[in-house]
């Protein structure tokens, strides 16, 4: 019973924090089958420094960016793990690990419960990125500017902060139902 209460707990606070108006408009706008979607949160441009944010793993234990200095980070951001493209993005980027050099790590971020996401990489067999939420208090989302007003999901993107924590590429796909330009994300982040 204990659980239920705690699930519920957990459903009620992501609600609220869906639908909390914390943010500042981006100005940018994606789309979603062909309807114009606002950003909401401050977007980075290349050559900007990288935000400092914080996320949670499938142990909500804290994960930020300062935990992976001295890497290069590419960052593929979707809007929900259970979605075919997203799936699809996750699942390619898992099977490119290999062939990236060693100093590469590749995360996937999206604001899908913690729950959902180790489900997800258990069923899928996704064993080699690090998929992260941004759930719990939308800090990626909102200092990056990649998240969706009144849907509480983060927008379809690719991010890509060298070892100096510098911003070195960046793509907004334009209708979160494509995918992303998979080969220059890579040769990029190679």
């Amino acid at each position: 019973m204990k659980y239920v209460f705690l699930a519920l707990g957990l459903v009620a606070s992501f609600a609220v924090n869906a639908n909390s108006d914390f943010s500042t408009d981006t100005g940018q706008v994606v789309t979603a089958g062909g309807k114009p979607i606002t950003l909401l949160g401050e977007p980075v441009n290349v050559g900007d420094d990288a935000p400092q944010f914080t996320v949670v793993n499938e142990r909500f234990e804290k994960v930020s960016l300062s935990d992976f200095a001295e890497k290069t980070v590419m960052i593929s951001v979707v809007p929900s793990l259970d979605t075919g493209v997203c799936s699809t993005q996750t699942k390619r980027f898992n099977n490119e690990v290999s062939s990236l050099p060693s100093d590469v790590v590749l995360l996937t971020i999206s604001n899908d419960l913690p729950f959902a996401q180790k489900r997800f990489c258990s069923t899928e067999k996704v064993d080699k990125i690090k998929v992260l939420s941004d759930s719990v208090w939308r800090d990626f989302g909102n200092k990056y500017g990649l998240l969706i007003k009144d849907m509480g999901l983060l927008t379809r993107a690719i991010i890509i902060i060298d070892k100096d924590g510098k911003v070195v590429y960046k793509e907004l796909v334009k209708d979160i139902s494509n995918e992303p330009d998979y080969d220059t994300a890579l040769m990029m982040v190679r």
